[in-house]
């Protein structure tokens, strides 16, 4: 394959982000000085920060390199342990939730302040938070559930402090307000969205 052919080079764009799969450093080298004359031309120009040559490392490209992971649609790419379908793991380059969605959706869920909704029903408030909560759920769930399984651990210590507040029995005790939902979880799985998902 000749590495300067441009028409061999896939690529993902979304608004002013660009993700281009090159097969050699030496071809991404290339198309990154074809884009830069062509954005100079237009009188534009490429993000210092955010413009990099990225290694997709795993099993089969083990070498050291100084950008290993990026970041792209609230995604992480970069080498994670996965499952094979025959049994065992391997290393490959995969998404995940990147560490900014995760602290965004954290944000969120804090701002809706639950623990001071004392006067709610646990039935009320899932109708409240399961719309947000299916929506984060079908677009950061498509790959690596595991790293969206701790961001929702905020979730439910966010229900265990509204459990405290709200029952006067469980107001110094955490750990049995947090063994109350679990039985709660258990017997009504389908309650909250992040129950039902797995």
């Amino acid at each position: 394959m000749d590495e300067t052919d441009q028409s061999r080079i896939p690529f993902e764009r979304y608004a002013d982000d660009i993700i281009a799969h090159c097969v050699s450093r030496r071809q991404a080298e290339w198309l990154r000085a074809k884009i830069e004359e062509r954005l100079f031309q237009c009188g534009l120009e490429l993000h210092p920060q955010k413009t990099r040559v990225v290694y997709c490392k795993d099993d089969a490209r083990k070498d050291v390199h100084q950008n290993e992971s990026f970041d792209f649609l609230g995604y992480t790419f970069r080498q994670r342990s996965a499952k094979r379908h025959t049994g065992g793991y391997f290393m490959n380059f995969c998404p995940a939730i990147s560490g900014k969605a995760s602290k965004e959706i954290c944000r969120v869920m804090r701002s809706w302040r639950v623990h001071r909704c004392s006067g709610m029903s646990l039935d009320e408030i899932s109708r409240f938070c399961n719309p947000i909560l299916r929506g984060w759920i079908n677009y950061y769930g498509q790959y690596y559930k595991s790293a969206l399984y701790r961001v929702f651990r905020i979730f439910n210590y966010i229900l265990v402090r509204w459990a405290m507040k709200k029952y006067r029995r469980f107001k110094f005790h955490k750990t049995r307000a947090a063994h109350w939902l679990h039985d709660i979880a258990l017997r009504q799985p389908v309650l909250f969205a992040t129950g039902r998902w797995k």
